[in-house]
């Protein structure tokens, strides 16, 4: 078919305009953020439904190597602060841009509450007969598995229950040996136990907090995310009210002025 030269410009013009793509936003988030983070995603693509947000959750250490070695990712929240300070050094994140989101709760979780007695507080792990076996994330690379065996050890009971001790890569594995039953209790974040999920199922104690070193816990862009409008945009939304109140929801609450 012969087409008529006074269309030819406008067929052409048409053909060559390039499709409209979504801005994209890369995460990595701690595993304590798992259903926290998907609420905060949600609420800002209410008000921004052309930015992409692409979710990932695991450990902060495993995290904090990724960054290290090249993984793209714009925003950092990490279960520790020390993971995105450590970055600073290398250039891997921009300083200005570290911010503490909150402070973190870990509780002693089971699903088993007629045969472990979690009145009997942490104590109840001695018993042999009702808790044989007992979750903790790895506390090589998370910082809530490093919370839950300083509670181990500063209870006395660390050697006690060592040959009893099974490690979930992150606290969101550890949460799901608990909640499938695999093992009797577990060190878990309270932040998932908050979530609409899991909050009806077992029963949970909050640990005292002088047991464990303070889960200050932080957010930071990396450094080629902070060159780019649409994470700083993300990024300030996270420090907004609407976004502060789903953290406090979640157990995330800020530390006291006096630290």
């Amino acid at each position: 078919m012969v087409w008529p030269a006074c269309l030819l410009p406008l067929f052409f013009a048409v053909e060559t305009v390039p499709a409209t793509r979504a801005e994209t936003v890369t995460i990595a988030a701690a595993a304590d953020l798992t259903y926290c983070i998907e609420d905060l995603n949600r609420s800002y693509q209410e008000s921004h439904p052309d930015t992409e947000l692409k979710l990932s959750t695991g450990s902060s250490g495993n995290f904090s190597t990724q960054i290290q070695n090249g993984a793209p990712f714009d925003v950092f929240l990490s279960a520790d602060i020390q993971y995105p300070k450590n970055l600073t050094s290398g250039g891997f994140v921009d300083p200005s841009t570290l911010t503490v989101y909150a402070v973190g709760r870990i509780v002693l979780w089971t699903t088993k509450p007629d045969t472990v007695n979690l009145d009997r507080g942490i104590d109840v792990l001695r018993d042999r007969a009702a808790v044989k076996k007992i979750a903790i994330a790895n506390p090589e690379h998370a910082p809530y598995g490093r919370a839950a065996k300083s509670i181990l050890e500063n209870s006395g009971i660390w050697a006690e229950v060592q040959d009893r001790i099974v490690q979930g890569e992150n606290i969101a594995q550890t949460a799901q040996f608990a909640q499938t039953g695999n093992v009797d209790a577990g060190f878990v974040a309270l932040s998932l136990l908050l979530s609409p999920n899991l909050k009806h199922i077992g029963r949970y104690i909050e640990m005292d907090p002088k047991l464990y070193p303070k889960l200050e816990q932080a957010m930071v862009l990396t450094t080629a995310g902070s060159k780019r409008p649409v994470v700083r945009a993300y990024f300030q939304f996270l420090q907004s009210p609407a976004a502060r109140a789903i953290f406090n929801q979640y157990g995330f609450t800020l530390p006291a002025p006096n630290g």
